[in-house]
């Protein structure tokens, strides 16, 4: 199966720092793949250089069999790339509605077909956001503004979603519900990236993980394959394979 993100051979130096180090990254269509590491390893990183936000000193980024590697983040929305962030980014004085509307309305710059209302009531419903939908997002829970957030990258219609940090400040319940949405979503064909630090809800949602290590990729496979190497079991759990303590 043809990629629908490639990362080949990306390197990016922060001076003398090599934050990310000649990582090459494939990410099948409709798959869930976790990014995970220690602080530092170079996660966020990757994140922004697949989102045009950071340039990378040496490589090359696809989409969809498109070079994107020097395309503006806008050009990378246009062809089908939405990302969150691990720090809430929603609009605090607009309500949920609004919100999602502003993804809508983004859309809706390079596609006139779309009724941006339309949308956003579509994904207020796909969410559970109808009670909040008139309340102002810095008046609601963390975990409700991450799904805010959620609903705006999706209502621009992606076909590649970065999350960073999806679970971060979400309850065990909400974690959960979180989870059965990101599944329902990659079945229906959207192809998912996730920088996350919890390791039961990466082990548990994703197809694929792959681990990276002061900028070097040291693991990548399935989340069977992932939780026996040794790099992992180090950072995880404070132990290698075969060790003990």
């Amino acid at each position: 199966m043809t990629p629908l993100l490639r990362v080949h051979d990306t390197t990016v130096r922060f001076g003398g720092t090599v934050a990310v180090d000649h990582v090459s990254l494939d990410v099948a269509p409709g798959s869930i793949v976790g990014l995970i590491g220690p602080n530092g390893a170079g996660k966020t990183t990757l994140f922004n250089v697949v989102a045009g936000i950071q340039a990378a000193d040496t490589g090359r980024v696809e989409l969809a069999g498109q070079d994107i590697t020097h395309a503006r983040p806008h050009i990378r929305a246009q062809l089908g790339l939405a990302r969150t962030f691990q720090r809430l980014e929603t609009f605090g004085t607009l309500t949920a509605r609004e919100n999602i509307l502003v993804g809508a309305e983004a859309h809706r710059g390079w596609d006139r077909s779309v009724q941006p209302q339309a949308v956003a009531a579509e994904l207020i419903d796909t969410l559970g956001l109808g009670p909040v939908a008139g309340r102002r997002a810095d008046s609601l829970p963390t975990g409700t503004q991450r799904l805010i957030e959620l609903g705006r990258a999706l209502a621009m219609r992606p076909q590649l979603l970065l999350l960073d940090e999806a679970s971060s400040g979400l309850s065990a319940y909400e974690t959960e519900q979180t989870a059965e949405l990101l599944r329902r979503l990659a079945g229906e064909g959207l192809t998912i990236v996730l920088v996350e630090h919890d390791m039961s809800f990466v082990m548990e949602l994703c197809d694929r993980i792959a681990m990276l290590d002061r900028g070097v990729l040291v693991a990548e496979g399935t989340p069977e394959e992932v939780r026996t190497v040794p790099a992992v079991l180090e950072a995880y759990l404070g132990t290698a394979a075969g060790g003990g303590s």
